[in-house]
């Protein structure tokens, strides 16, 4: 199928074989069912799969718009729903959306939320009320998306690193993470702080401050700050984002979470 793909999203007339569009139809469908992905981990390191992010790009074009009816909601349309939820072990609370070519494992509740196309969303991850999950965004396992939580999507360019959030972290109301940010393991983002590739992760926690940028540490607490900057205009204050601490080794997961918002003061 690789092949195939990366020769049709070359040379698009390809498209008019059968064999080549077909082999984008069935990239899709293993996206769907979770037998390939947008990116994964391989020998501890996150490798994005470009010739994937080529066939969805391709699906689009070759997909029709169609009608689509779920009870009593309509959509128009390149791309259904996923089906068989309840086979899956999935739930999904109307009218939360998780779009066909995503793949969601057993345990996932996605509220009236949305999960895209290439997103990889694994067991035990709750994506909360309005939370989007976006196009080849991978989620971990038992991670809390929050109210209002955006992770970003990319498709292009072909290649690049989506938003991860990897296993056990908590991602507060109405945080933003983009452009191939990942947050790793166990880490708590508090409310309403934006991550972007270039945003200053500032861990404040020693006498002089370290710098991060695209890359949350594993079992961060991490807020929403800001910094002085100055322009010809004069000085002015510049979101940025704070390490203030860390996730107790000693406790599980849960305490953890309470012990971070309790000493630390997070808002989730």
């Amino acid at each position: 199928m690789r092949e195939l793909v990366e020769a049709a999203f070359d040379d698009r007339d390809l498209l008019k074989d059968e064999k080549h569009s077909r082999a984008v139809f069935d990239t899709i469908e293993e996206l769907d069912k979770g037998r390939v992905r947008v990116a994964e981990k391989t020998d501890g390191a996150w490798k994005s799969n470009a010739w994937v992010m080529k066939a969805i790009n391709l699906y689009f074009g070759l997909a029709e718009m169609e009608t689509i009816t779920a009870g009593p909601f309509e959509y128009h349309d390149k791309i259904p729903t996923k089906k068989n939820l309840a086979d899956a072990g999935v739930r999904v609370v109307p009218p939360g959306t998780v779009r066909y070519g995503s793949f969601v494992e057993p345990g996932v509740v996605v509220m009236p939320g949305y999960v895209n196309i290439g997103a990889y969303v694994a067991g035990g991850t709750m994506v909360d009320t309005w939370a989007t999950v976006g196009s080849g965004a991978q989620v971990g396992r038992n991670v809390h998306l929050a109210g209002g939580v955006g992770l970003g999507g990319v498709l292009e360019p072909p290649g690049a690193t989506p938003v991860i959030i990897e296993d056990g972290a908590f991602i507060g109301s109405r945080a933003i993470v983009v452009e191939g940010v990942r947050v790793e393991e166990e880490a708590v983002v508090g409310a309403n702080v934006v991550l972007t590739s270039s945003t200053r992760i500032l861990d404040v926690t020693g006498e002089e401050e370290i710098v991060h940028r695209g890359v949350v540490p594993a079992r961060s607490v991490v807020v929403a700050g800001t910094r002085t900057r100055t322009f010809p205009a004069g000085e002015y204050q510049l979101q940025t984002a704070l390490i203030i601490g860390k996730r107790k080794e000693s406790t599980d997961r849960k305490t953890s979470l309470n012990d971070a918002l309790r000493d630390f003061g997070v808002s989730v």
